[in-house]
């Protein structure tokens, strides 16, 4: 064991000439480094939380500066949106879109380490950490897509989430019908409605380190850092190596864990987590009457997005127009796997175009 987490931390340590872009740089810098055009924004939700959004306008080197189609990306659990842009431009859907024609946008939900502000609280404060996945979905998911339209003018945008960004997708616009109605079609890579079957090691971690003395708010407001964040970078590697592709380990624990809150994670990891918060009689979020066109990909060796709960979840979704597995497909591949371009990417785009 001690070998392993070892090599896990000269791993998460390892600074490859060819891969200069990893712990410690900022996503604009990161933007900007392969060539694209970067905007930062603040985004201030309904309860006072204030979001980082960042923006690619457009793509490399590209002479067309008029109205594109806008296209938010969101977030799973403990990350941030440097995940849609972690690969080469070329393998990385944030930068393929704007590439293709598309007006870029970058959400990072509250607690993570993009989004630290709040109008009268601060991170050292418990408070700042009251929230969980509905909260993302209530607040931060409709403050980023009103503001997006008001920026650009635009009254229907595109929303593709990543897991827990899929979650908070299926709050916000089961919530909000009037919202749903301004989404030209939702992209669910590795949908979370339910994790009753879930094995995922991140999961099984988070309950055991919280059970046995996982670092608790309190212990991080002594220190004035977020909760959750898993800072120990042989830890980062530790679940990296344990869930994602590993010849980019050095870059993907650069930036993630992102952060979250106790209450997001510990909500996000107990088995029964979703059953009760989605799918409940009657159901507190009602995924069927969602009628906006939805594209689902799905993984047959996801340990988070269970095939068992996928199951559930797809006779759910009323319009479903797309829907493609992939049964060598972990969680992480959707955003890191190598092949993800020619499997998902392409498609992805050729559906925007098609929804447009």
């Amino acid at each position: 064991t001690f070998i392993f987490l070892a090599c896990s931390w000269l791993a998460a340590h390892s600074w490859a000439e060819d891969n200069k872009l990893s712990f410690g740089f900022s996503q604009s810098e990161i933007i900007r480094y392969h060539g694209f055009p970067s905007e930062e924004y603040e985004v201030t939700t309904e309860d006072g939380y204030i979001l980082a959004v960042y923006r690619i306008p457009a793509g490399r080197n590209s002479q067309n500066t008029g109205k594109k189609p806008a296209v938010l990306l969101h977030h799973g659990v403990l990350a941030d949106s440097i995940q849609w842009i972690s690969n080469l431009p070329n393998n990385s859907l944030g930068f393929m879109l704007a590439d293709a024609g598309y007006d870029v946008w970058l959400g990072n939900s509250r607690g993570n380490t993009w989004s630290l502000k709040h109008k009268t609280l601060k991170p050292c404060q418990k408070e700042f950490w009251q929230f969980s996945f509905d909260e993302i979905g209530k607040y931060d998911i409709p403050a980023e897509l009103n503001f997006i339209m008001n920026k650009t003018g635009q009254k229907h945008i595109y929303y593709i989430g990543h897991s827990e960004g899929t979650t908070a997708g299926f709050v916000a616009f089961s919530t909000y019908p009037e919202l749903s109605q301004k989404i030209k079609a939702f992209f669910a890579l590795a949908p979370v409605a339910t994790i009753t079957h879930a094995t995922s090691p991140l999961l099984i971690l988070t309950q055991i380190s919280y059970k046995n003395g996982f670092p608790t708010q309190q212990q991080y407001v002594a220190q004035c850092l977020h909760s959750f964040i898993l800072s120990q970078h042989w830890i980062s590697a530790f679940i990296t190596l344990l869930l994602c592709l590993q010849s980019r380990t050095d870059s993907y624990s650069g930036h993630y864990p992102a952060g979250t809150s106790i209450q997001n994670a510990i909500h996000c990891s107990t088995h029964s987590g979703l059953l009760p918060v989605l799918q409940t009689a009657p159901p507190a979020y009602k995924i069927e009457e969602i009628k906006i066109p939805t594209a689902v990909w799905s993984g047959g060796q996801d340990t988070v997005a269970d095939p068992k709960d996928m199951a559930r979840l797809l006779p759910r979704i009323t319009n479903l127009i797309y829907h493609e597995n992939f049964p060598a497909w972990g969680h992480l591949d959707f955003l890191w796997g190598l092949d993800a371009t020619e499997k998902m990417y392409l498609k992805i785009i050729e559906l925007l175009k098609k929804y447009a």
